[in-house]
């Protein structure tokens, strides 16, 4: 069964190994800071999403510094990825997101810019700043849908229709900036139809890449309270790699698959236990993939 990787696609692209370096630029969230809501999505920790991103009280050519030592016993000659990883990377003001999206894309080492939002935070003024950003190397936008069904947006507080995302992924492909689209797996209440009908939309919709990540049962959230009473389960590895099988047979050659589990902080993660040894769940994903072929 052939998939188009994301270490496949960054060889392609850049010709080298490529590895991503978080970032934290000290944003904040509309459904955190009052202006949706104050409580988050019901899965997100207090770190934003953000556990492994720099410290937001460095500036960001020291954040990159310090991802780069973190790796540099395995890159040998590669190149990096700026990632702004924590919390939503586009919820500022233009200037202040020009200065931090300028020290990214400017060092030389780094070959690509990747921004983690949300699909209600792209006004006009922030997409022609991408197109800007765009000129000089590449930018990824990677949006949080998590699931094209409202009843689970609404349950999940997304705070914003299927509708707004539509319109983000237009407009930013209209202006060719990358979209990768992230889909959480196993989310209460949707069953391995809802799932698959969600993965099956994204790849329908013009997205390039695609994350495919398990549901993270968080300390410090609300999803963790429901977890204890009984309320939500979690799948088990072979239910979650069976699914994975299942989603990759409906997924475009076209679509790179940028992950395939999560990489929750052991620090925080409850559940479920399984997905902390993520070496082995992706052997388990390969070892299935190889059975299909």
């Amino acid at each position: 069964m052939y998939y188009y990787s994301l270490n496949q696609y960054l060889k392609d692209k850049f010709g080298c190994k490529v590895y991503k370096i978080a970032l934290n630029g000290g944003f904040s969230c509309p459904n955190r800071d009052g202006f949706i809501d104050t409580r988050g999505c019901i899965f997100c920790s207090k770190g934003g999403s953000g556990e492994y991103a720099g410290n937001a009280e460095d500036s960001i050519r020291d954040q990159i510094e310090k991802g780069k030592r973190l790796v540099e016993s395995k890159t040998g000659n590669g190149k990096y990825i700026a990632y702004f990883q924590a919390y939503t990377g586009t919820y500022a003001s233009v200037e202040r997101l020009r200065s931090l999206y300028s020290q990214a894309i400017k060092h030389p080492d780094i070959v690509a810019l990747s921004i983690a939002t949300r699909p209600d935070c792209l006004p006009k003024e922030v997409l022609d700043l991408l197109v800007e950003m765009n000129k000089i190397k590449p930018v990824w936008i990677e949006l949080g849908l998590q699931t094209i069904h409202e009843k689970t947006a609404e349950y999940i507080r997304r705070g914003y229709p299927l509708s707004v995302y539509d319109k983000a992924v237009t407009e930013l492909r209209s202006r060719g900036i990358e979209v990768i689209t992230h889909v959480i797996l196993g989310l209460p209440g949707e069953n391995r139809k809802d799932m698959l009908d969600t993965v099956d939309y994204v790849c329908r919709n013009g997205v390039n890449g695609i994350k495919l990540q398990l549901l993270h049962i968080l300390k410090g959230t609300d999803l963790l309270n429901e977890y204890e009473s009984g309320e939500v389960r979690v799948m088990s590895e072979e239910e979650y790699v069976s699914l994975i099988i299942d989603c990759l047979r409906i997924i475009p050659k076209s679509v790179v698959i940028h992950r395939m589990t999560g990489d929750g902080d052991k620090k925080i993660l409850v559940a479920p236990e399984w997905s902390k040894n993520k070496k082995h769940v992706l052997n388990s994903i390969k070892t299935a993939i190889d059975l299909t072929t």
